[in-house]
């Protein structure tokens, strides 16, 4: 089984990927950009008896710092 995990910066995290992203694409001439919040995709092949919980623990323990970032992890249909 096929799965993303998003992983983005929780709100009010300062983001200096995002900023200098942001930066960047004004300096290219890129107008109306309000606000730039850079994040990570992390794609996994798992076994199809791989439970949520199982999922979730890897999030919780390696994938992402619950204490600045947030997650969300998508199955991804074959």
């Amino acid at each position: 089984m096929k799965v993303r995990v998003h992983v983005s910066l929780k709100n009010g995290v300062l983001d200096p990927q995002g900023r200098a992203i942001h930066h960047a694409l004004e300096g290219l001439g890129f107008a109306g950009i309000n606000d730039v919040r850079a994040g990570r995709l992390i794609e996994l092949d798992v076994a199809d008896d791989t439970t949520d919980e199982a999922l979730d623990d890897m999030c919780r323990k390696l994938l992402a710092n619950q204490v600045i970032e947030n997650y969300r992890i998508e199955k991804v249909a074959a």
